[in-house]
């Protein structure tokens, strides 16, 4: 018998309109904005795959939630239910409350690292790098080679390399390590998950040295389900279940809630130690708001608590939300587009580097071709390379990373098989005519994080 046809494990109760428009309109509004896609504004955007953080579609279960929420500044039963939520979820006793990830990625970095410290991790997030960095210590990559190879059909492509990771171990002490930054799906490899003999076998070196490992579980739930697709001895287990495994490998976690979690804000800090938790709340209450709500609202902890349990509720919700971005990098590779291998969890990542080989990587090949793809049918995607990477503080020259990538970031349940076919003959326009766009360079450029509001011209007219 042929395979099934699948459809989405949910029904549409409601719908926001959106609108294409005029090549003209958005001539105008990219030059405006720079050729940055970060600083479009929304409504001069078709189909929105920027990024799934916060962009997903609440539930009417959880809108339901946002009416019942506790708004009282201390113990808020929200918070309560929050954290009975995590703590049978995700295994972890501690909660610490945030705004989104980022809060809890600061707060982590400044309880545990201290200046001249080393943190090793399986590839760099940007925000997580300059957290890490701004208490005073230093990122040292240990992701496994195949990693930063795009071609590459490894299955567990974030898996930490444990000979590397031993390495740093030995070259600069496990006192000067206060922890390595495991994240699972890793996005800059282009969503790649870990298995779960390597987070294991991480997890046992690090605890024979003394050395905590901190969970970057924001898409864990994605890793939950490739492990079920791809290693043996899982293809039966819930990924609820592989969820509470991947976490008992580690000594806490951040997340963004923003993206498994299916709400629009929030995040928290997961913690198994309670003196570590001490600490962290006295952080929290001088940068984010009191322990039982931290940078979130009631109503925000209250639609959290409900997502956390929605998302594993049933395997369906992460095969369709998998499936979807697996339906687009599937026509993207038929039609010839050179694409991250194996297709990543949240998004599907574009080969700038080799679609783009025309133009040099000092003059931002993915960032111009974020920008064509914009141009061409108003969908909104980010680069994920050079200008990313940021430069080296000593040098003062960009990091020129093996990766130069345009991103398509699907948010969860908001967008159709139909929405995706556009995007597919976008990108494919976009790649017939390559040749016709050209590099770009700097008119503004930030000193941290340059990314999210740099601005840019084209070094020479573009023929697109």
């Amino acid at each position: 018998m042929t395979k099934r046809s699948w459809a989405e494990p949910w029904k549409i109760k409601m719908v926001e309109p959106i609108a294409m428009t005029s090549r003209s309109e958005r001539d105008t509004a990219i030059a405006e904005a720079g050729y940055n896609t970060f600083l479009l504004r929304s409504d001069d955007v078709y189909i929105d795959l920027l990024t799934d953080s916060g962009t997903s579609a609440m539930s009417d279960h959880q809108w339901a939630g946002l009416m019942v929420g506790d708004e009282a500044y201390a113990g808020s039963r929200s918070f309560h239910h929050l954290t009975e939520a995590v703590r049978d979820i995700y295994g972890y006793e501690e909660l610490i409350p945030t705004h989104q990830g980022r809060g809890a990625e600061h707060i982590l970095s400044q309880i545990l690292i201290e200046p001249g410290d080393v943190i090793p991790g399986n590839m760099y997030f940007t925000t997580t790098k300059f957290h890490q960095e701004y208490a005073g210590g230093t990122f040292v990559d240990v992701i496994i080679d195949e990693a930063h190879d795009p071609s590459s059909d490894h299955p567990f492509k974030g898996n930490v390399d444990l000979a590397k990771l031993q390495g740093v171990i030995d070259a600069y002490g496990a006192a000067r390590i206060p922890y390595v930054s495991v994240e699972t799906n890793v996005n800059m490899a282009g969503g790649q998950p870990m298995s779960m003999a390597n987070l294991r076998a991480t997890f046992e070196l690090c605890s024979r040295h003394g050395i905590l490992v901190m969970l970057d579980a924001t898409r864990a739930l994605e890793n939950a389900w490739f492990i079920k697709q791809r290693e043996a001895g899982y293809e039966t287990r819930s990924v609820a279940e592989i969820l509470a495994e991947i976490c008992s490998y580690s000594d806490g976690a951040t997340v963004s809630s923003k993206k498994d979690n299916l709400v629009n804000i929030g995040g928290f800090l997961a913690l198994r130690d309670p003196v570590l938790a001490q600490e962290a709340r006295a952080l929290l209450v001088a940068f984010e708001g009191l322990h039982t709500y931290g940078g979130m609202s009631g109503r925000d902890m209250e639609a959290l608590a409900r997502g956390i349990r929605e998302m594993v509720a049933t395997d369906d919700h992460v095969a369709a939300r998998v499936g979807q971005v697996e339906y687009l990098g599937n026509n993207l590779i038929k039609a010839g587009v050179p694409v991250v291998h194996p297709i990543g969890g949240h998004g599907v990542f574009l080969d700038a580097r080799s679609i783009m080989s025309h133009i040099p990587q000092s003059e931002f090949p993915a960032q111009a071709l974020a920008a064509a793809i914009y141009l061409d049918s108003g969908v909104r995607s980010m680069e994920r390379g050079v200008v990313s990477a940021g430069r080296d503080p000593e040098t003062g020259d960009h990091h020129y990373p093996q990766l130069e990538l345009v991103r398509l970031t699907i948010p969860r349940r908001v967008y159709t098989q139909a929405h995706m076919d556009v995007v597919t003959e976008s990108v494919f326009e976009v790649f017939q005519h390559r040749e016709a766009i050209g590099g770009l360079r700097f008119t503004y450029e930030p000193e941290k994080l340059r990314f999210f509001q740099a601005r840019f011209e084209p070094v020479q007219p573009w023929e697109f």
